[in-house]
């Protein structure tokens, strides 16, 4: 007669960085397959291999991965402070160019494709006034133009930031949008050659010359 070892398998703890990693990666996944509406946090739960009472204390609640999401993660990253530190043409800290940034920015947003998919299907389901996102994606332009504003830009000679920029700003977002979304439907486009031709219009020659 023997006694037969029984083994089972050691449950591994993950660190709390990597279960939020997961938790952002299959979300986002999810939400830009089926849209917030269309997922539930089992569906998120069950996509990381954890039970809803875990994924409930890394997000709270439902609401709570939309934060995760967008602003904690989405407009923390490809920001003008990111740009700053890069050592890139037109980075300089005490004159940093604009256009040099938004080009930063969208070779940033080139390389996270899911993440800017999620983007644009959560800012067209927050039409909705119920929408949890619906508030932030009204105040986008204005927040956008504030955080901007922070920064010392160098500009041409006779254009002001506080008195001609604001317009410019509001056309780039709404540039960028239209950009993505073409982006990310079928036949494909080269994002970054896209928008090389909208800064030309957004920021045309002769002004522009050497200030982009």
């Amino acid at each position: 007669m023997f006694r037969m070892a029984l083994t089972g398998k050691k449950k591994i703890r993950k660190m709390p960085d990597e279960r939020r990693r997961e938790i952002t990666e299959a979300a986002a996944r999810l939400i830009s397959e089926r849209g917030f509406n269309g997922i539930s946090l089992k569906d998120v739960a069950d996509e990381v291999g954890m039970s809803q009472p875990g994924l409930l204390h890394y997000i709270g609640n439902k609401d709570g991965l939309l934060s995760l999401l967008i602003t904690d993660i989405y407009d923390t990253s490809g920001t003008p402070d990111d740009f700053l530190r890069s050592g890139l043409p037109g980075s300089d800290p005490e004159a940093p160019l604009f256009p040099a940034y938004l080009r930063f920015l969208v070779r940033h947003n080139a390389q996270r494709r899911q993440m800017v998919q999620l983007y644009m299907v959560l800012e067209a389901e927050a039409f909705n006034p119920e929408h949890p996102l619906n508030e932030y994606f009204l105040n986008r332009p204005m927040e956008v133009w504030l955080h901007y504003s922070k920064y010392p830009w160098k500009l041409p000679p006779g254009v002001e930031w506080d008195v001609h920029m604001q317009a410019i700003v509001r056309m780039v977002i709404e540039a960028m949008d239209g950009i993505q979304l073409r982006w990310l439907r079928q036949p494909p486009i080269d994002y970054y050659d896209e928008w090389l031709a909208f800064e030309r219009v957004l920021f045309p020659s002769p002004v522009w010359d050497g200030y982009r």
